[in-house]
């Protein structure tokens, strides 16, 4: 009876051992899009009031892990089943990336508000339906990037046990959510940490100036965040491009990796934005006055 306890306990031990280094594998392959994550979801986290900061990133977490809980087994069944439509739903989750990213830069060089106007965008922006909008912007944009982590984490351990995949995807999952949502909490408040410390020296010493460098520092890191997020959305979708459209993974093989995924997400978001551009002019035409 004895002995029949400790097999289990090896075999427990085994697989853990076996789902450990499947996770570390699984997170090294999936780091390149962990660090586009953060980029992304750190900006679209940001622009909120202070004191709504930390409630909008617990709803954005919330959603991502819910995002994780729908994915997961959904992969897992497509891949065993229906591989092909993996493929499919990436390059779908591709274009939304695309023309996210590709909208930041239109908007950036073409609709940018005159100084008076900014206030008032500010004010129409905060209000509770804006909040809730750009909540389930993020989610969705989360949604997105989460499929591209579980399905690269997977794709990590085809061979191997059910088990080990299903643990070894969750464990990559919920990584993925706590390591960039803690993150991105660190990020948005700095500030508060910087008053903190400020205080806390009565504005005097090395506290108070690394305070003052931390209040200083989170405008640019917004905006910062902001440029690399945008780039991020055009890299992740590109890179989706060039690696699932046989056409495009040959197309240009001479220009370095890096540029050929920012040219094909920005071409795909340019594709998208045109579209749906064009649809609102068909359909969301403004009344004459």
């Amino acid at each position: 009876m004895a002995s029949g306890i400790f097999a289990i306990f090896d075999d427990v031990a085994a697989l853990m051992d076996d789902v450990a280094v499947a996770s570390k594998i699984a997170t090294r392959k999936t780091a390149g899009i962990l660090g586009d994550d953060l980029a992304v979801n750190a900006e679209k986290a940001t622009g909120f009031l202070a004191s709504r900061e930390l409630p909008v990133l617990w709803a954005i977490t919330k959603g991502s892990l819910l995002n994780k809980l729908i994915i997961v087994p959904i992969a897992l069944l497509l891949t065993a089943f229906l591989p092909s439509a993996i493929t499919i739903i990436l390059i779908l989750g591709g274009f939304y990336l695309a023309y996210e990213g590709t909208e930041k830069i239109f908007e950036y060089l073409f609709h940018r508000p005159k100084k008076g106007e900014e206030v008032v965008e500010e004010a129409e922006e905060s209000g509770p339906e804006a909040e809730k909008s750009k909540i389930r912007s993020a989610i969705t944009t989360d949604f997105i990037l989460s499929v591209e982590i579980v399905i690269i984490a997977l794709g990590s351990v085809i061979g191997k046990s059910l088990v080990v995949q299903i643990l070894t995807v969750s464990v990559v999952a919920l990584l993925a959510t706590v390591g960039v949502y803690g993150l991105v909490g660190l990020i948005v408040r700095m500030d508060d940490l910087g008053y903190r410390l400020i205080k806390y020296s009565n504005e005097k010493g090395a506290f108070a100036k690394m305070g003052y460098i931390l209040v200083k520092s989170l405008p640019l890191v917004i905006k910062f965040l902001g440029f690399v997020g945008t780039i991020a959305l055009l890299l992740v979708s590109g890179g989706i491009f060039v690696h699932n459209i046989e056409y495009l993974h040959h197309f240009l093989d001479r220009l370095p990796i890096i540029l050929r995924e920012l040219l094909a997400g920005l071409a795909g978001g340019i594709v998208v934005l045109g579209v749906v551009e064009g649809v609102k002019k068909l359909f969301w035409r403004k009344p004459r006055s």
